[in-house]
């Protein structure tokens, strides 16, 4: 019988648009927020699925994930990644967990 092989897991970055819901957290008046995570998965997908799951358990809506890939996958792209962003990458990886990183609450502009 063949062995399986284990994947290895890796980090995710994602950027998570919510909407509103009861017991969602978000400021009064916010009509949702982009919420950038860090993941842990074999792979992007699973990273998305388990940030999908905690976000709901948190009574949070999530409508739209945008991956970025993994810290090597940015940095091949471009992107100047911090060190308290490797900080938390770490942590997420340490931990086989999602972390929150930044919440930005959305308001709808006003109308004039």
């Amino acid at each position: 019988m063949a062995e399986k092989r284990k994947r290895p897991v890796q980090v995710y970055t994602l950027l998570v648009e919510v909407g509103r819901k009861d017991g969602d957290g978000l400021p009064k008046g916010a009509t949702g927020a982009a919420l950038m995570c860090y993941a842990s998965g074999v792979d992007e997908a699973e990273a998305v699925r388990e940030t999908v799951a905690i976000l709901k358990q948190a009574d949070m809506a999530p409508l739209d994930v945008t991956g970025y890939g993994t810290a090597q996958e940015r940095r091949d792209a471009g992107h100047d990644i911090q060190d308290d962003e490797l900080e938390l990458m770490e942590r997420a990886l340490a931990e086989n967990a999602v972390i929150v990183a930044q919440v930005t609450p959305f308001y709808d502009e006003p109308e004039g």
